[in-house]
C-alpha cells in the first residue's frame, strides 16, 4: 500500500498522521482523525469526524507500539471510534467490505473479520471478535472478549455478555436464542439442505433437554459431519463466555 495524494480524496480539514500507511481511492472526509500506526487499505471511505487508531481507553496500555489494520473497501461512517491494540494482542483488526455506521465504537485488540455490518451507536468493548456476514442492530452493547459468530442477526438494543454461535438469531432481554437465520442465510446462497443441517444441530443444543457436552457429542454421533456442523461445533466448543441460552 501507498500514500499517494493523487490517487485518494483527502479533505483538507482532515487529520492524516504522516505514520499512516493508506492504500489507494481512499476517501477521508473533513474533521476526520488517522492517527500513527494505521493501515487502512484500498477504497475505503471515513467520514467526518471518524476518529482512527488512537490510543485505547485501557490502563494496562503503556505507550507499547500498536497498531490499527482495516482492509480494504471498508466504510466507517459519522464518530466511529477505532483504537489501535495493546500489548495483548498489538493490533486491533478490521477485515474488508465492512460498514461501521454512525457513533459506533470498536475498543483496543477487537479482530472483525468481513462483510460485517455495525449498525449505529453498536459499541464493541475490548478483545470482541466478530466473525465474517454478522449484522449487529443498533445501539448493541457487547461485553469484552465476547465472540460473535459468522451470519449471525442481532436485534437492536441487545446487550451481549454471552458468545453468539454461528448461523442465528439473537434478541430479547436478557440475549437468547431465537432461533437460526434462515433469512439471511437464503440471501446469501445456503441451500435449503444445509439450512435443515443447521436447524438440526440447534435443535439438539436447545431443544433436547442435554446439556451442552452431551449435545455435542450427540450432534457428532448422529448428524453427518459438514462445514456448518463443525462450524458450530468447534465454536461452542471453543467458548470461553458460555453461548447464549434458549
Amino acid at each position: 500500500m501507498v500514500n499517494d495524494q493523487m490517487v485518494n480524496k483527502i479533505s483538507p480539514l482532515a487529520y492524516v498522521s504522516p505514520k499512516a500507511q493508506l492504500g489507494k481511492n481512499v476517501t477521508i472526509d473533513a474533521f476526520a482523525y488517522i492517527d500513527d500506526n494505521v493501515i487502512l487499505g484500498d477504497n475505503c471511505h471515513v467520514f467526518p469526524n471518524a476518529v482512527i487508531g488512537c490510543i485505547p481507553q485501557d490502563l494496562k496500555f503503556k505507550g507499547e507500539e500498536t497498531w490499527t489494520v482495516i482492509g480494504n473497501n471498508c466504510v466507517l461512517r459519522e464518530f466511529v471510534t477505532i483504537h489501535r491494540g495493546t500489548a495483548s494482542r498489538g493490533k486491533t483488526v478490521i477485515g474488508n467490505n465492512n460498514l461501521i455506521m454512525a457513533y459506533c465504537h470498536v475498543a483496543h485488540d477487537c479482530v472483525l473479520g468481513n462483510n460485517i455490518i455495525m449498525s449505529n451507536v453498536s459499541q464493541l468493548a475490548g478483545e470482541v471478535e466478530v466473525d465474517d456476514f454478522a449484522v449487529i442492530g443498533g445501539g448493541t452493547l457487547v461485553h469484552q472478549f465476547s465472540h460473535i459468530g459468522a451470519h449471525v442477526m442481532i436485534q437492536g438494543g441487545s446487550k451481549i455478555n454471552k458468545d453468539i454461535p454461528p448461523y442465528i438469531i439473537a434478541a430479547r432481554d436478557p440475549i437468547a436464542f431465537c432461533g437460526v437465520n434462515s433469512i439471511g442465510l437464503n440471501r446469501r446462497g445456503f441451500t435449503p439442505e444445509q439450512i435443515h443441517t443447521i436447524q438440526e444441530v440447534y435443535r439438539l443444543i436447545y431443544n433436547s433437554n442435554l446439556n451442552t457436552t452431551q449435545a455435542l457429542d450427540r450432534i457428532e454421533a448422529t448428524i453427518p459431519k459438514s462445514a456448518e456442523r463443525d462450524a458450530i461445533v468447534d465454536f461452542v466448543r471453543a467458548s470461553t463466555r458460555g453461548i447464549v441460552r434458549a
